[in-house]
């Protein structure tokens, strides 16, 4: 029997959730796959070169665009003008 395939085989598996970025912050800030992903804290401002790097990763630019770890990208999603704004009466 080779002693040295059965090494390190064992699995254990968590209920946890590991959170996979750097965030060191309590309650933790939301992870780069989640909706409210902006949400996260500042690492980097850089407003001369319009962009922002979030806890999570995700690079954020001045036009709304993003870029995630995995190099997803994500369109600008600028919000609408005040003509598309109802207003109350």
């Amino acid at each position: 029997m080779n002693t040295a395939s059965n090494r390190g085989t064992r699995s254990t598996t968590t209920t946890q959730r590991k959170n996979t970025s750097m965030c060191q912050h309590q309650p933790p800030c939301p992870t780069a796959d989640s909706a409210d992903r902006e949400a996260a804290a500042l690492v980097a401002h850089h407003p001369e070169q319009g962009w922002s790097l979030l806890c999570n990763g995700v690079l954020f630019f001045e036009d709304t665009g993003e870029l995630l770890p995995n190099g997803q990208i994500i369109a600008p999603h600028r919000p609408l003008g005040t003509e598309g704004v109802a207003r109350a009466a």
